[in-house]
């Protein structure tokens, strides 16, 4: 088959080598034209490195093209996957440690409360570069899929202001798939029939059979009893105990998606489990980033002593990309749970917000069924979000500070924690600290310096680092760490 795949964000460490080595998976696909781009030229070249070597050792005779040139990589991309974390880990330090001298206190930090929000006005900014690019550059109907957060905001964006075909994929409901697996006594996810249905991160499992019989009423005993589950996901399972259906996001995510469990310091460590960052610790998805930053620096050359990947070795990750490609390209069907324009497909969300719901791929295109109404409350959940969402969203598009402030104010968890005098201060720090990859509130900016200059400010509490920060750990540490399978 002959068409052309761009990966924006190439240079993304280990995920874009993932995703390129699922698609290789795929025979159909091996004759295609591939092009990586990134902003990182040293991480780019790297990566690039790691997947031209693995070509060549399945006898693949594709040349990856590798440029810094955006425009460059997507001319005639029919498939542009798109993996940027805008800011890096410069700006992702602001969206963590800014708010915890206002006590809000986030353990992710990319999808809702204050940190997902400026997230998105960052990501925003760029992905509607990238649209732009991609109308005038990429084949005609080029397909986005989009992997970076705030995934429902960013694609949101891509499909209202940028014109481009975009669908948000996530891995979030895999994941818990594989857990009520676990519950059940399953050895395999597969063996289950589950629908979800709700907003990226905020997905509920509507649906669990298993040999046609609905298991759903099992899931609060399980996870309750399970000898795992019931200290790691004390969240997720408060909240199937009140509302009555799983959450597919981990405790960590869903922790600070709601008003409930991080507003108290004292309280917040009750809510979460150590053993992994993602149970709900105080930065700890910065903190895991940092680590595999400083273990890809340390453990490079180790990756390149390793065995190229075996494309024919019949494992591929769980990612949607690969089968979704595969399927509209070769008319295989596939079924997984993308983030589409709602368009009524949840009837009691609005038509304009992004969901994650069950969908088709085949050689007629992506189907998207309709799901009906969300359960009461989870639709409410669900309502609330979408509204921090579409705020921020327009806020983003037109650089406007009153959008900007409104969406921090109907955040649930920054609003829980902080008075709206407390927000606008908050807000004006973190556009001045991100200034750099804000471009549309150049002049809104000059005004926050202004303020923050002139005064009167309300004290915050300088320095403190949250009611559960674990010390980063050196790459050679976290080398040691992997190598005895810890976390």
């Amino acid at each position: 088959m002959a068409f052309k795949l761009t990966i924006i964000g190439a240079g993304s460490l280990t995920f874009a080598r993932t995703l390129f080595t699922d698609i290789m998976h795929v025979p159909e696909l091996r004759g295609i034209e591939v092009a990586f781009t990134d902003i990182n030229q040293d991480n780019l070249d790297r990566v690039t490195r790691l997947c031209q070597r693995d070509l060549e050792a399945n006898g693949i005779p594709t040349k990856i093209h590798a440029t810094l040139d955006r425009r460059e990589a997507l001319r005639g991309a029919r498939y542009i996957v798109n993996c940027v974390r805008i800011g890096g880990l410069e700006a992702f330090e602001q969206d963590i440690d800014i708010p915890l001298k206002y006590g809000v206190d986030q353990c992710v930090g990319d999808t809702l409360c204050i940190g997902g929000i400026m997230y998105g006005q960052r990501g925003i900014a760029a992905v509607l570069d990238f649209c732009k690019d991609i109308r005038e550059v990429a084949e005609p109907g080029a397909l986005l899929l989009n992997y970076s957060n705030p995934m429902a905001m960013l694609t949101w964006a891509c499909i209202k202001y940028g014109g481009v075909r975009t669908i948000g994929l996530c891995h979030g409901e895999i994941h818990g798939e594989t857990q009520i697996a676990n519950v059940l006594g399953l050895k395999d996810r597969h063996e289950l029939d589950v629908t979800c249905a709700g907003l990226n991160h905020q997905t509920w499992y509507l649906s669990v059979k298993y040999k046609g019989e609905e298991m759903r009423d099992r899931l609060l005993e399980g996870f309750e009893n399970h000898p795992v589950y019931k200290n790691t996901e004390k969240v997720r399972i408060d909240v199937l105990r009140r509302f009555g259906y799983y959450s597919t996001e981990s405790n960590g995510h869903l922790s600070e998606y709601v008003s409930w469990y991080r507003k108290r310091p004292d309280e917040i460590e009750k809510w979460i489990d150590l053993s992994s960052w993602i149970n709900g610790e105080t930065g700890g998805y910065l903190r895991e980033t940092r680590e595999n930053r400083n273990w890809f620096e340390t453990d490079y050359p180790k990756l390149l002593a390793e065995p190229p990947k075996d494309y024919n070795d019949g494992v591929r990750s769980s990612e949607h990309g690969s089968y979704i490609i595969e399927a509209l390209e070769t008319g295989r069907t596939y079924r997984g749970h993308f983030n589409v324009m709602n368009n009524g497909t949840i009837s009691n969300l609005p038509d304009e917000c992004i969901v994650e719901v069950p969908c088709y791929a085949d050689g007629n295109g992506i189907s998207v069924p309709r799901v009906g109404d969300l359960p009461l409350g989870c639709a409410a959940v669900c309502s609330q979000s979408v509204w921090v969402q579409k705020l921020s969203v327009e806020a983003a598009v037109h650089g406007d500070i009153t959008l900007l402030r409104q969406a921090a104010m109907m955040d649930p968890l920054t609003g829980a924690v902080c008075n709206p005098p407390e927000i606008f201060q908050m807000v004006d720090e973190m556009l001045v600290a991100e200034a750099e990859w804000l471009p549309q509130y150049a002049g809104a900016i000059v005004e926050a310096k202004e303020r923050l200059a002139n005064g009167p400010l309300i004290p915050t509490n300088e320095g403190y680092r949250g009611a559960v920060r674990i010390a980063e750990r050196t790459g050679a540490e976290l080398s040691e760490a992997k190598k005895n399978n810890r976390h």
